[in-house]
Parts: structure tokens; sequence; C-alpha cells
């Protein structure tokens, strides 16, 4: 009898529309469902089992590199695996040593605190947390002028985990603090393979291997891309096809959104044409690019720029960026030296 209450409560859970959403959740939830980055995930689950055994929280870990790499994934894995609640917040929310106060004040022992886009804390807010990371407490200043005095709060030990797109600007004190540092890098095409095929069985979708790879090759080396990609083909197999994503389907749809082969979208052929057409193949500064396409300097840098570095079809030198002759020619247009070369021959 109490088996079957058991099952029938058990029902109701699965049949709960919140249930069901989180269920067809993407996000990783075990480390066998994340794929890719093996060291980092090798190094995190070594840090994880030596802090269990000591019976403490992890150091505090810092996680960099370009975004939809797996750094809040990786974050949630972590506070799954110490069996810690996990408190999200960003950079840029807060605004004040105050807030910072309340935040750590509310959390519990071994509780894991995730600071996306950490580099973008502010300076005096920044400063407040130093004590926090290293001597688990908190300095508050009581009163203004002579009568002002510090009042010192003890906070349980917890783990901060950091996660930035542009390490560079973080204060090297603060980069100091961090007792696990990892850099997430692109994926390979395999990895995002796995992963999209994974993917397609929690979407219950039917997928055939040719658009597997297809996708793969045109994700950039980064998983959010990845799903993102399948997500749209699976519309579009949805609405032009029978709902299964076959090659023809996931090569119209690509098509459609305007990705090529390469897995670059319209704003990268703007920014590298804008180098070869309006600047005749660079140097040019990325402030002048970044006018020229009507972008933010930050995107251009954190989210154009790293791909088209990663597979060679662009340069930064001491005078500005370059465009390389693997850009002309994925673009079938003519390259400088080629052009000389002809003029010497005529």
């Amino acid at each position: 009898m109490a088996d079957k209450v058991l099952k029938k409560d058990k029902d109701k859970v699965e049949s709960n529309p919140e249930e069901e959403i989180l269920l067809t959740s993407l996000r990783a939830k075990s480390w066998n469902e994340f794929f890719g980055q093996e060291n980092v995930k090798e190094s995190l689950q070594i840090a994880i089992k030596a802090a269990k055994k000591r019976g403490e929280s992890i150091e505090h870990v810092l996680l960099y590199g370009p975004p939809g790499l797996g750094k809040t994934t990786l974050s949630h894995l972590i506070a799954r695996e110490m069996d810690a609640n996990i408190r999200i917040t960003s950079g840029p929310a807060i605004e004040r040593a105050g807030d910072l106060a309340s935040i750590l004040t509310n959390l519990e022992k071994g509780d894991v605190l995730f600071i996306d886009e950490i580099h973008r804390l502010n300076k005096v807010v920044e400063e407040a947390l130093y004590p926090a990371m290293e001597d688990f407490c908190l300095d508050i200043v009581i009163g203004k002028g002579p009568s002002a005095r510090t009042l010192r709060l003890d906070l349980p030990q917890f783990t901060i985990i950091g996660a930035t797109t542009r390490v560079g600007l973080l204060s090297a004190p603060l980069r100091d603090r961090f007792g696990v540092v990892h850099h997430l890098e692109f994926y390979k095409p395999e990895e995002i393979e796995t992963l999209i095929s994974n993917a397609a069985k929690k979407l219950n979708v039917l997928i055939d291997a040719d658009s597997v790879k297809e996708i793969a090759l045109r994700s950039r080396g980064t998983p959010r891309i990845g799903l993102k990609l399948l997500k749209r083909a699976r519309d579009f197999a949805q609405v032009k096809g029978k709902g299964e994503i076959s090659k023809e389907l996931t090569h119209n749809a690509l098509k459609m959104l305007k990705i090529d082969s390469l897995g670059l979208d319209t704003s990268d052929i703007r920014y590298i044409k804008s180098i070869i057409e309006k600047h005749s193949g660079g140097p040019v500064g990325i402030g002048t690019i970044a006018s020229t396409i009507a972008e933010d300097v930050g995107t251009v840098e954190d989210v154009i720029e790293p791909y088209l570095l990663q597979i060679g079809f662009i340069k930064r030198t001491p005078k500005g960026r370059v465009a390389t002759k693997a850009a002309y020619d994925h673009l079938n247009l003519k390259h400088p030296e080629e052009n000389k070369n002809q003029q010497k021959l005529i």
C-alpha cells in the first residue's frame, strides 16, 4: 500500500508543469552530462573530494573564458557535488558594500556564492570582499566622522565562485584570493557533437548524424551556440518538415539564420568586411571597427573577436587589428599581396 502511495505521489510530481520545465532544461545536472573541458573537470573533482575529506568548503574558484562555455553550469555542479546551496548574483548587481553585507550575512556554512561578471564589481565592494574571502569576516563601519567605529562580523565558511569573460580586468589582489583558477577553452567539434546528441534526446527530437555534425561545425566551439542552433533546427523541422531534423532541413535552417559553414554570422562578416573593405585590411583600432559596425567595444572584444582569433581570421598587432589571408579566402576576396604579384607580372 505504501509503495502505491509513493508511486502515486511520484506520478503527481512528474506531471507537475514546473517539473516538466526542469526536466526539459538542457543544462547538465551531473558530471557525466557535462561534456568537454576534461582537465578542468578532473581538477575540480579532485579539489571537491579533497575538501569533503577534510570536512571543509572548497577553496574560492575563479572560472574565466569566452561566454557560453559552461561557467555557470560548472558552478551549479560544484555546489551540487558539495551538497551546498548556491546563491547567484552578478558584479553589476552589487552596487554598494551594504548590498554585499546583506548577501554574505545570509549565507550558511558551506554555501556557494556565484558572482557572474565578477570583473565588474565596484572597487569599494571589491575591497570589502577581501576579508570575507580570506578570513571569513566582514568589517562594517558604523556612524560617520570622528565617532565612526568598525564592527567585525564573523561569517560561516563559504565558497565564492567567480565567473568572468575578461580576467585581465580583475585586480591582482582579488585574483590572488582565488585558490582554484581555471580557463575554459573552446570545444572541439566532436565534443559539441556529443553534447548536441544528448540535448536532442532531452528535447525528444529525432536528429540524424549528418545534422549533428553540421550543427557542431557551425557552433564556433561554443556549447551555448550549438544548443541554440539545435533549437532553431527543431523549430524549422516542426514547421517545414515532419519534426525529424534531417541534413537538408538543418542546412536550410542555418541558411535562413545566415550562419555560414564556419559558424560566422552577419556580425562576424560585417566585422571582417569593415577591416578589409573600409580600412584596406588593417591595421585598424578596435574603437574604429566598433564604430564602423555600430557595436559596443566590449561586445566586439568579448563576443566577436575570440572565435575569429582562434580560427586565424584576424591578428592583433600593436597598431591594431589586421585581416589575414584566410579571411580574404573565406570571403572569396583577393589578398593585397596577390594584387601586388599580379601587378608585377603585368
